[in-house]
């Protein structure tokens, strides 16, 4: 009976040290997913403000630009820019994958 009771401890204190381990995993995981957000949430606001400048610079220089200096930059500018809703979708460059985690 005395070893019975003792292996069953033993079972219990190894299944605490295996939860510990995994609990220990769980958060070292989501430190680190929660620092590979906060990086990618500082890009995303860089890439932003950049798009922006770039529109606003952009339309400054439609603008500015004549119509004869228009139609010859857009003359130069390969189809799928002009219309990239028009490119068949093997024509198209990968799509940028955007899957998440379930952590």
């Amino acid at each position: 009976l005395l070893s019975s009771s003792a292996s069953g401890a033993s079972v219990v204190a190894i299944d605490n040290k295996i939860e510990q381990a995994m609990d220990l995993v769980k958060n070292h995981l989501m430190y680190a997913v929660r620092e590979e957000v906060e990086v990618l949430k500082e890009q995303i606001k860089e890439l932003l403000e950049k798009n922006s400048q770039l529109e606003r610079e952009n339309s400054l220089l439609k603008t500015l630009a004549s119509p004869e200096q228009l139609e010859k930059f857009q003359s130069r500018l390969p189809a799928e820019v002009l219309c990239p809703e028009e490119q068949s979708p093997g024509a198209a460059a990968p799509a940028q994958h955007s899957g998440g985690s379930a952590v």
